[in-house]
């Protein structure tokens, strides 16, 4: 498959799409559900708004590495969206109120093409583009299941 496909992940959450936006837009807890980031930082003043740069701090075994993302969508309570410059990946979360619960979708296309960065650094340091989309893609539905585990009042599946 390629690298350079969408990948994606989705679950219902039973909690409302307030509460799953609150959990979700306090990126310091992010790294708490992705098993691939490590930390998440605001780079501007004003806080979570479309413009505001984020450094990510990954991992993967051995290797750390920085991104430097861009939000460029904000809906609050339904949308948001940020670049990753130095991958040319786009990462999308879409919120759906759905009877009681909310429709959870985490997306990441690749609105042009991969950068050339990524295209050398991944087969260098990741073992290969298209692996590390498979991975990528199955952390993306682990980072899913975690917010929802985080969501979700005790007792409840």
């Amino acid at each position: 498959m390629r690298a350079d496909r969408e990948l994606r992940a989705e679950a219902m959450i039973a909690a409302p799409p307030d509460r799953v936006w609150a959990l979700l837009t306090d990126f310091a807890r992010m790294p708490d559900w992705s098993p691939e980031l490590v930390r998440m930082v605001a780079l501007k003043p004003g806080g979570l708004r479309v413009g505001q740069w984020y450094l990510g701090i990954n991992r993967r075994k051995a290797v750390v590495w920085p991104t430097r993302s861009v939000v460029s969508q904000l809906e609050p309570g339904r949308v948001v969206a940020w670049d990753t410059t130095s991958s040319g990946a786009r990462w999308i979360w879409e919120l759906a109120p759905d009877g009681e619960g909310t429709q959870v979708v985490h997306r990441r296309p690749v609105p042009k093409r991969v950068t050339r960065m990524s295209k050398v650094f991944a087969p260098l340091a990741l073992g290969g583009s298209e692996s590390h989309a498979d991975e990528l893609e199955a952390g993306m539905a682990e980072t899913v299941s975690r917010l929802k585990a985080a969501v979700e009042p005790a007792g409840r599946s």
